[in-house]
């Protein structure tokens, strides 16, 4: 069996073409999704890398707008102002020389553009309240407050001579400084229904009162407004927008010498000084407190730190070399593998010419400013990084799915299919080897429900079958050849007594059993007809051809062949032939021919000689022979007549026997009939 075999024969490279074609097309596949992947990410690279530096300077341009709008302008200023703490705020250092309290609209204003308002949220009031000194020091040592808020119910001011403040609207401020502190009492007296001033008493011991004789301080100026309209979907105590606007005197020696000389304002050590400013109602009702938690602070250097993108870096420089402010983009939390950042870094992009860093300047009130923004590439690798973990799992199920189908495909299909055709192959060479044996294939391994398993099935059976009909021949050859045995055993003995009856040369019978007596010895120990003819012998004499086919054509009717005509035979041709194969062969031939012939016409032998060679030809008027047929006519079994006595070897014998005299046959259709034309060599 086949799986027993030693050693299974190697198979030829040819055999593996496909196979090794399925598996480049699998490694392609996997090699070309890395590589599309690769080329995503190089791309992508890229583009981030374009667009950052594509934008680099625009947004240069914009943060530089920003800081240039009042509001960056405030963030300049305070770049240094240290946080506020417990004991109060720090004033601001307000981007306009002074602050014209005692007009509404240019107060707010001021506020509104500077955005110097801290912000509590709607639901603890919707207050804002702006702390800060201009920048004029001829506007005096004071600070300025400006809030809007919305205040419930009719503003409730002091009558002239009131000390009792705990039924009326009052502002205390705390101004507290190393070099001292300062208190403010400031009650509200009604100028009209909805506006009023408010008086600055300083050092007052109570909040609710005020001394007898006490007297306000000239410096001190405030003022309160409310709006006639109730804010909008508020309660039934109709809330209106009230604006407090505030002047407030510092009393510090160093300080108001600074304002009177213009000197340099404010004064280096204004860190230091902190502001606490409360608004109380009738019945003592807290409506702004200063240090109230929960209120988003101005716009402060810091905040711009949101608008750089991923790897900006912004340094802002005052009137020396030292940076006020250096700004960095925060760093994306997205998770990345350090393996796919190292391999992003190293994919191929392209850059523009020059570092990535620019710079500008700006001014305000005779300040200059230089702003410097640089960018690392760097942070665009990290970026991209975290974006492609993100598909990295997709990637790998894609790349394990192909991997799966690859191995599916080479452990159930190319596997199974390269042990069938090696056993098919081993049993090809056994073929070979040995053509009469043909040895069983073993594919139990094989079978299965699949097209393999069927197929490997199915040709399993199918040589099974085939070597059961392969024993049925061997064992009916072996009969037939055993049965020809027997005929010619029986036939030799009586031959051998009718060539002695006629022993005489010129018997014309003698010729005709010589011709029996070859036919069986050619025939008699052979397998088959066909083996019979590969070892056929003739003797090649002298043959006067010309005299043959006339003695050929008077015999003819002692075959049952009439009208059997020679002609061309006049004169001798000498020819090298064997007389008894070469009238075997043509014997066959006028049978054909007396087979197919119109009833009652010639069959005709023509003899002429051509070069170095004898031509006959044996015509027959009738049908011809479909073109396709004379390719194989000469073959054996070619035979179209019915009976089981033509067997379609007559031209296949006439064949051999002119093959093996050193001559040729052939046949053509003609247009009334056919001819056969044999070709044998000329004797010298």
């Amino acid at each position: 069996m086949i799986r027993h075999f030693d050693k299974l024969p190697r198979l030829p490279l040819a055999a593996f073409r496909r196979r090794v074609l399925l598996r480049l097309v699998f490694l392609a596949l996997l090699v070309g999704s890395a590589a599309l992947a690769l080329q995503l990410l190089t791309d992508e690279k890229q583009r981030q890398r374009d667009a950052f530096e594509a934008g680099f300077r625009g947004q240069l341009e914009v943060l530089a707008e920003r800081l240039r709008h009042p509001s960056g302008q405030l963030a300049l200023l305070n770049a240094d102002r240290p946080l506020d703490d417990a004991s109060g705020w720090v004033p601001l250092r307000l981007p306009v020389g002074a602050i014209d309290f005692d007009d509404p609209s240019k107060a707010e204003r001021v506020m509104d553009l500077s955005g110097c308002a801290a912000r509590w949220p709607a639901e603890q009031g919707g207050a804002e309240l702006c702390i800060g000194m201009g920048q004029r020091a001829s506007a005096g040592a004071v600070i300025y407050a400006v809030a809007r808020l919305p205040l419930p119910g009719a503003l409730a001011g002091r009558e002239r001579g009131q000390l009792d403040l705990s039924e009326v609207h009052r502002v205390q401020i705390r101004l507290t400084h190393p070099q001292g502190s300062q208190t403010w009492t400031a009650p509200l007296e009604l100028l009209s229904e909805r506006r009023g001033q408010l008086p600055g008493f300083a050092d007052v011991p109570g909040a609710d009162a005020l001394p007898q004789k006490t007297r306000p301080d000239r410096d001190f100026r405030a003022w309160l407004w409310q709006d006639e309209a109730c804010l909008p979907g508020e309660a039934a105590d109709c809330p209106r927008t009230a604006l407090l606007s505030l002047r407030i005197p510092i009393s510090l020696p160093a300080w108001r010498a600074a304002a009177r000389n213009g000197q340099s304002w404010p004064p280096a050590d204004w860190p230091l000084l902190r502001v606490s400013l409360q608004l109380r109602g009738p019945g003592g009702a807290l409506l702004l407190d200063s240090a109230a938690p929960g209120a988003r602070a101005p716009l402060s250097l810091g905040a711009l730190r949101a608008q750089l993108r991923p790897g900006e870096s912004l340094s802002v420089f005052g009137a020396g070399e030292q940076a006020i402010a250096r700004l960095q983009a925060e760093r994306a939390d997205e998770p990345a593998y350090p393996w796919l950042t190292r391999l992003i870094r190293r994919l191929p992009a392209a850059r523009l010419e020059g570092p990535l860093q620019a710079g500008t300047e700006l001014q305000h009130e005779g300040r200059r400013y230089r702003l410097q923004l640089e960018g690392d590439l760097r942070a665009i690798d990290r970026l991209l990084s975290a974006t492609a973990t993100r598909y990295t799992l997709y990637f790998a199920l894609l790349a394990g799915a192909i991997a799966l189908a690859w191995l599916i495909v080479e452990i159930g299909l190319l596997r199974r299919m390269a042990q069938l055709t090696r056993r098919a192959n081993a049993l090809t060479q056994s073929l070979q080897a040995q053509p009469d044996q043909l040895p069983p294939l073993d594919v139990e391994d094989l079978r299965g429900r699949d097209e393999l398993g069927i197929l490997a099935g199915s040709l399993s059976e199918l040589l099974a079958r085939s070597r059961e009909h392969l024993r049925q021949q061997q064992l009916h050859a072996l009969q037939e050849k055993e049965q020809w045995h027997a005929v010619g055993h029986e036939i030799m003995s009586p031959l051998q007594s009718l060539l002695a009856l006629h022993a005489q040369e010129e018997d014309p019978s003698r010729r005709y059993l010589q011709r029996m007596q070859a036919a069986l010895n050619l025939l008699y120990g052979q397998a088959s007809v066909g083996e019979a003819l590969a070892h056929a012998s003739a003797q090649r004499e002298r043959l006067d051809l010309a005299g043959f086919l006339r003695e050929v054509a008077a015999n003819a009717p002692y075959a049952g062949i009439e009208q059997v005509v020679a002609t061309g035979c006049e004169s001798a041709c000498w020819v090298f032939a064997d007389a008894l194969k070469l009238e075997d062969a043509l014997t066959h031939l006028l049978n054909n021919a007396a087979r197919y012939r119109l009833p009652g016409s010639p069959i005709t032998l023509r003899l002429q000689a051509v070069d170095e060679q004898a031509l006959i030809e044996v015509h027959n008027q009738g049908p011809q022979i479909a073109p396709e047929r004379l390719p194989s006519l000469f073959e054996l079994g070619a035979s179209d007549a019915e009976g089981s006595h033509h067997r379609g070897q007559g031209l296949a014998v006439a064949r051999a026997y002119l093959a093996k005299m050193g001559g040729a046959i052939a046949v053509r259709n003609e247009a009334d009939g056919v001819c056969f034309e044999l070709r044998l060599q000329r004797a010298a």
